[in-house]
C-alpha cells in the first residue's frame, strides 16, 4: 500500500478510504499486505484528480463509477453495432430489373 499511495502521491488512508467507498478493493497478499492493479490505480488516480479538484471523495467515488459504466456501455453498443453490420445483407449490391 506505501508504495501505491507514494506511486500516486497521495496517502494510505486515502487509498483505504477507496476502498471503504467500494471504488477498489485491492487483493491481499499472504503477508495481508494490500495489492493494487494497473486498472486499480488509474481509478485512484482519477480519484485523486477529482478530489484535488475539489470534489468530495464520494462524489468522486461515484463519477468514476458512472465514467466506467458508461465506457462500458459505449464499448459493447460499438460492438453490436460492428456485428450488426457483419450480419446485415448488403442491399447496394443488388440490381435493379
Amino acid at each position: 500500500m506505501g508504495r501505491a499511495a507514494e506511486m500516486l502521491g497521495v496517502t494510505p488512508a486515502f487509498l483505504r478510504n477507496l476502498g471503504t467507498a467500494k471504488l477498489i478493493e485491492p487483493q491481499r497478499s499472504e503477508g495481508g499486505h494490500r495489492r493494487y492493479s494497473r486498472y486499480q490505480l488509474r481509478l485512484a488516480a482519477r480519484a485523486r484528480e477529482l478530489v484535488d479538484q475539489g470534489t468530495a471523495l464520494e462524489a468522486a467515488c461515484r463519477i468514476i463509477i458512472l465514467e466506467d459504466q458508461l465506457a462500458e456501455a459505449l464499448r459493447i453498443n460499438t460492438e453490436l453495432q460492428h456485428h450488426r453490420d457483419r450480419h446485415q445483407p448488403d442491399t447496394t449490391s443488388r440490381i435493379s430489373a
